[in-house]
C-alpha cells in the first residue's frame, strides 16, 4: 500500500482518492477527506449480499442495474474540497447513468443498500443514513442479516431527510422505485 501513507499529509478531494487506484484504496472509503479503513465483510454478510443481488437481478425491470460493492461519492463537498466515498454493500441505478471509467455518483442511485454487521450498526444506522439523505439517494435500505432477517426501507422526504417507511421482516415488498419482493430469510440460509 505505497500510495495511502503519502496521501495521509493532508484531507483528499474525491479525485485524488480515485487517483490511488482500487489497488491502492481497496476496502478504504473516504470521510471528509480522511481514509477510513472497511472492513472486510464475514461470510454471513457476503452470503447476505450475493443471495440480495441475485434476487434483485431477476427481478429488476431492464433498465436498472444491481451493483455490487462500488465507490461511490456522495458529492457532499465541491471537487476542490475533501470529499466523502462511500462503499455500500449494493446499489441499484439506471443502467443508462452508467459511464466506463468514472465513479458512480450519489445523485446516480436510486437505491443504496447497507447490510448491517456487528462493527457497523451505529454506522449504518446513525451516520450513512445522515449522509445519504444529504447526498439526496432516493431510498435506503438497511439490512440487518441477525435472525430474524429484517429490512428498513428509508425514504428521502422533500426536506431532505430520511423517514423509516416499510419495515420488513421474512419478506419485503415494494411498489417504488419499481415493484419488488425480497425474501429475507433466504438471505441468511
Amino acid at each position: 500500500m505505497t500510495a495511502v501513507p503519502s496521501a495521509l499529509t493532508h484531507p483528499l478531494t474525491v479525485t485524488e482518492f480515485s487517483e490511488l487506484g482500487e489497488e491502492e484504496h481497496g476496502r478504504w472509503e473516504l470521510q471528509e477527506g480522511a481514509l477510513v479503513m472497511s472492513p472486510s465483510p464475514t461470510w454471513p454478510h457476503n452470503v447476505a449480499a450475493g443471495e440480495l443481488f441475485w434476487q434483485l437481478r431477476l427481478q429488476l425491470p431492464r433498465r436498472y442495474r444491481a451493483i455490487l460493492d462500488v465507490d461511490v461519492d456522495l458529492g457532499l463537498s465541491g471537487p476542490d474540497r475533501p470529499g466523502t466515498v462511500r462503499r455500500p454493500d449494493l446499489v441499484i441505478v439506471d443502467k443508462n447513468e452508467l459511464v466506463e471509467g468514472q465513479m458512480l455518483r450519489a445523485a446516480q442511485l436510486l437505491v443504496v443498500v447497507e447490510i448491517v454487521s456487528p462493527g457497523s450498526v451505529r454506522l449504518d444506522n446513525e451516520f450513512k443514513r445522515v449522509e445519504y439523505a444529504a447526498a439526496g439517494i432516493p431510498r435506503y435500505w438497511i439490512l440487518d442479516i441477525e435472525r430474524p432477517v429484517t429490512l428498513l426501507d428509508c425514504r428521502l422526504t422533500e426536506e431532505g431527510s430520511y423517514e423509516s417507511g416499510n419495515w420488513a421482516e421474512s419478506t419485503f415488498r415494494t411498489e417504488e422505485p419499481f415493484p419488488i419482493k425480497l425474501e429475507l430469510d433466504s438471505l441468511r440460509d
